[in-house]
């Protein structure tokens, strides 16, 4: 799905990750761990291209990004879901609407009996027609998920999505993101909530990474 061989990304001539190499396969589950400004945000932005790095080969679904032009990497951007730290969405557009965005902007019509089934899989079928400054920080990452795998994707990579919540909203987004990839979906958690890990323990198969002094480090790492 997503390879890194030997990637590394800086900034202003420093060194943020350094010499990182991990598959992502399909059906896989990974939670990324590591202190705040390791670069947890940065490795996700590397999985779906929106930074490319500056030394060794990102390939997605295969094919290496160096010999891709802007249009090709978007195209394989749809099969790939971000739920982002910050969720943004635009006001004036209800729930609904802002979940079928991706769609809109790729000129597809959203089949509106699949996007109800949607919002009512997270939990928001009431709130279809809520304005996004009337919902609440969990229902507002439920809408971010939603949005994301509208479009079918292949990977879904999310970004300290429960960074915010109470536990119980916590465990019930790790819960979709669980019943996403046994559904075969790949999925990505950047996370320091430990004991979130450990919540998922009986429920998935996942494996923690943990970027540490700019190195991506995966040994002895199982759940």
């Amino acid at each position: 799905m997503i390879e890194l061989q030997n990637v590394a990304m800086s900034y202003s001539g420093a060194e943020l990750l350094s010499d990182m190499s991990l598959t992502l396969a399909p059906g896989s589950f990974h939670f990324l761990t590591g202190p705040s400004g390791a670069g947890k945000t940065t490795f996700l932005k590397l999985c779906y291209a929106e930074l490319l790095p500056t030394a060794g080969h990102l390939s997605l679904f295969g094919k290496d990004v160096r010999g891709m032009d802007r249009d090709e990497i978007a195209g394989l951007r749809q099969r790939i879901g971000v739920v982002h730290q910050d969720c943004q969405f635009l006001d004036h557009l209800s729930v609904e609407e802002n979940v079928a965005l991706p769609m809109t902007v790729n000129r597809r019509t959203p089949d509106m009996t699949q996007l109800r089934e949607l919002l009512a899989w997270v939990g928001l079928k009431r709130q279809a027609n809520a304005l996004p400054p009337q919902l609440s920080g969990g229902e507002r990452q439920r809408v971010a998920l939603a949005r994301a795998v509208i479009m079918s994707p292949d990977v879904i990579l999310a970004d300290e999505p429960t960074g915010n919540l109470d536990w119980e909203m916590s465990l019930r987004l790790l819960s979709l993101l669980v019943e996403l990839n046994k559904m075969g979906k790949t999925v990505v958690i950047a996370t320091h909530d430990l004991n979130l890990i450990r919540q998922a323990k009986p429920q998935v198969s996942a494996r923690v990474l943990r970027i540490a002094k700019r190195h991506l480090h995966t040994a002895g790492a199982d759940l």
